[in-house]
């Protein structure tokens, strides 16, 4: 059986103080970690230029999630992003990942 691996990237206003990116980032993972979500992992990408403007933004403050969940889950963070104000863009990928199988020890030779 396949695992299956959600991982969001979401872009922040380029405007925000880094309390106000830390609040953003603990919001998300918080409304994920109740809809189900599990083994969370949150990377900041730091703030990069924008390939096009985005609603008046050149600039953006990239975050990427990892993370185990059901879809139901990825429909209620992504309707969160979609109504907050300080996300201007996400998109959700989904991974179907192999389950690693234990490896028979064999010896070495040298």
């Amino acid at each position: 059986m396949k695992n299956i691996i959600h991982e969001t990237m979401y872009i922040l206003r380029p405007d925000l103080a880094d309390e106000q990116v830390d609040e953003a980032i603990n919001k998300y993972k918080t409304v994920l970690q109740e809809a189900g979500g599990d083994n969370i992992e949150v990377q900041h990408r730091g703030k990069r230029r924008l390939g096009y403007e985005i609603k008046r933004h050149r600039d953006g403050i990239y975050i990427q999630m990892n993370y185990k969940s059901s879809g139901n889950a990825v429909a209620v963070l992504e309707r969160s992003m979609r109504l907050g104000e300080d996300v201007i863009r996400y998109l959700t990928i989904k991974q179907e990942v192999e389950p690693v199988a234990e490896a028979e020890s064999e010896p070495v030779e040298a």
